[in-house]
């Protein structure tokens, strides 16, 4: 087993309503009134309240090139890896050269070294730290990074690692473009980061630590699903893949992972009374909780997250656990699980030890 010691979240310094965002960015993607019109009802209809954003409003009209949007995911992505990493592994009490292994994922900015290798000397990290850069698993990869961590302390249950996200989503906005999946991406998703200090099984019970361990995870690729969700890379950046389909593909498969998941730990729906969803949206919210059988109160943490700061792609369901482990209520069984482009589910099943 791994377990879970700290989570903590970091936003960009530029909040606004979801009201001002719509405002602004009508006039960046679209000049026909009708198509304007709709971008309206799909943003006030996305569950989302506030969004922050890495750059100002007024700035993203002057935005123009992948160059420039890069650059700033470079910049700012590591000051905002850097201070939830720190605020991480503060809330662990884990010094930053006790750390052995970096999982850092991304899909919003490419860079080489990857943000991570700049926390190694911003944090103080041991230059020997491992470290694994991810992109491509898009919104799925909180929770497959999460998995992955747990992975490889199994077989190294004496070390601390930690697994960061930055996702600066805003960037990828095409502007000019209203297509219906620029449109609704352009209303769903925010700017953030998150890291999570995960120990392994020998040095949590050596030293204490506590938060609940990391039992199980699963994995599915979903066949012929690779046109639903992804990005069309180009001269003018990340141009967003969203089909509709989304809710079907959860319908058709993720019931039946959950269940061989929990069955293979003699565990049932009706034991876990903790679900950490990756908040995608209102119809995905909707969509986990109808192919589950549960109420959507279930997953109440999900849609108030998802109502905060919109869909942060990969750092969202972090940011969902943050707030699980900061909440000091009674509890013991609970699953984190997210979908990402592939489409590709991962799920990870979580127990809390007894007060």
């Amino acid at each position: 087993m791994s377990r879970i010691v700290a989570a903590a979240p970091a936003v960009p310094a530029f909040r606004y309503s979801q009201a001002e965002i719509t405002t602004a960015l009508e006039p960046l993607l679209t000049h026909d009134p009708a198509r304007a019109a709709l971008l309206r009802r799909i943003h006030a209809s996305a569950g989302v309240q506030t969004r922050n954003l890495v750059m100002e409003l007024d700035r993203y009209a002057t935005l123009d090139s992948f160059h420039e949007a890069n650059d700033l995911f470079i910049a700012a992505g590591a000051d905002l890896a850097e201070k939830a990493t720190r605020d991480a592994l503060d809330a662990a009490g884990i010094g930053a050269n006790e750390v052995d292994f970096v999982l850092f994922t991304s899909v919003t900015g490419v860079a080489a070294p990857s943000i991570d290798a700049q926390l190694v000397t911003r944090l103080g990290m041991r230059p020997d730290v491992k470290r694994l850069p991810s992109f491509g698993l898009g919104c799925v990869a909180g929770a497959s990074g999460l998995a992955r961590v747990h992975d490889y302390l199994v077989g190294h249950p004496n070390d601390i690692a930690v697994l960061v996200s930055v996702e600066l989503c805003s960037l990828t906005v095409q502007r000019g473009d209203d297509s219906m999946a620029n449109i609704v991406a352009s209303g769903l998703f925010g700017d953030g980061a998150a890291a999570v200090v995960v120990a392994g099984d020998a040095v949590a019970r050596e030293r204490g630590l506590t938060g609940p361990d990391v039992l199980d995870t699963r994995s599915s690729l979903y066949p012929q699903t690779e046109d639903v969700i992804g990005w069309d890379i180009g001269g003018s950046g990340f141009r967003i893949v969203l089909s509709a389909g989304v809710p079907d593909v959860i319908g058709r498969h993720f019931a039946g992972d959950v269940h061989a998941l929990l069955g293979a730990n003699g565990l049932t729906v009706a034991d876990v009374g903790t679900w950490l969803a990756h908040p995608g949206g209102p119809k995905v919210l909707e969509a986990f909780a109808q192919a589950l059988g549960i109420e959507d109160a279930a997953l109440e943490p999900s849609w108030r997250a998802l109502a905060a700061a919109g869909n942060q792609s990969s750092a969202a369901v972090l940011g969902v656990l943050a707030e699980a482990l900061r909440t000091p209520v009674p509890r013991d069984v609970g699953l984190l699980f997210a979908l990402g482009p592939g489409v590709t589910a991962e799920l990870v099943l979580l127990r809390w030890a007894a007060a």
